[in-house]
């Protein structure tokens, strides 16, 4: 904010006055960023709206929508908020939180111990693990983790699945809030060999474009991870009243529901019974 100054004139006749103003005020309570959210009524939300289906657009629609879309719209309701969405690419939604343009990330956002250093996270709503996109005719030439060198690994610069594919050696193929259809494309055609992801967003966009030549790598499971949505550590009311509705929502079977809608049919709430190796990054 612009501090409003006054003349000098004026500022030496209410010197005393304005001091004693001030002293008064150190007995009073700061106010929260929470506490501005519920005087404003808006939860400020970043998130991509082309990650299908955590966030996007339906075809021929303008109505944005999404796991992580449509599970924020219900904590805004519960919350009595309105809900404002401000896409961008995923690579500044971090960046946004910490300036405070958005309050919140809503974009399938995996808990690190990186992250956790800068950002607070919610309850997690969803349970993953890590798999890998090859071409279906040779796998891509990949066996294992360790044969990602010398790969060209399509991805976003600050995902934490491009920090495993630089761990074992691959190049980055960095995209900038790019669909589905163009990272799949690419390693179809042979642009690049493979896409690190969410074990559930793969399986939709392998059934989403069938007629590629790409498949989930049979032997190939990393790092199990929790997804939760995201905001600055300094605001602890803010996550204290986003984790009380998600318990309601986890209790009462909407995480679930909404889960099976956007996944077809996969309670995503619930961690997965499967042998993922642990990447330890660098």
């Amino acid at each position: 904010m612009k501090r409003m100054t006054k003349g000098l004139a004026a500022s030496l006749l209410l010197a005393v006055p304005l001091a004693a103003c001030g002293d008064s005020s150190t007995d009073q309570a700061e106010t929260s960023r929470w506490d501005e959210i519920k005087e404003e009524g808006t939860l400020t939300v970043g998130t991509a709206g082309t990650l299908y289906p955590a966030s996007f657009r339906e075809e021929d629609s303008d109505t944005l929508t999404g796991f992580d879309v449509e599970l924020m719209k219900e904590v805004g309701k519960r919350l009595d908020l309105e809900v404002q969405f401000k896409e961008m690419a995923f690579d500044n939604m971090l960046t946004s939180v910490q300036n405070g343009q958005v309050d919140i990330v809503a974009n399938d956002i995996s808990v690190t111990d990186d992250r956790k250093e800068k950002f607070t996270f919610s309850t997690p709503y969803k349970y993953t693990y890590g798999t890998a996109i090859v071409r279906k005719s040779d796998l891509s030439g990949i066996k294992s983790l360790e044969d990602l060198k010398g790969k060209k690994a399509a991805g976003e610069a600050t995902t934490v699945f491009m920090d495993v594919a630089r761990q074992y050696g691959a190049e980055e193929v960095i995209y900038d809030n790019a669909t589905n259809d163009q990272y799949l494309r690419d390693v179809s055609t042979g642009r690049t060999d493979v896409i690190l992801n969410d074990y559930y967003l793969q399986t939709l966009a392998l059934a989403f474009f069938p007629e590629f030549d790409i498949t989930i790598h049979p032997d190939i499971a990393y790092n199990p991870q929790e997804v939760a949505f995201l905001m600055d550590k300094e605001n602890a009311e803010l996550q204290e009243n986003i984790d009380r509705v998600l318990a309601e929502m986890l209790e009462d079977g909407t995480v679930k529901e909404l889960s099976e809608t956007f996944y077809n049919g996969a309670d995503v709430s619930v961690e997965p019974d499967v042998d993922a190796t642990i990447v330890e990054l660098d």
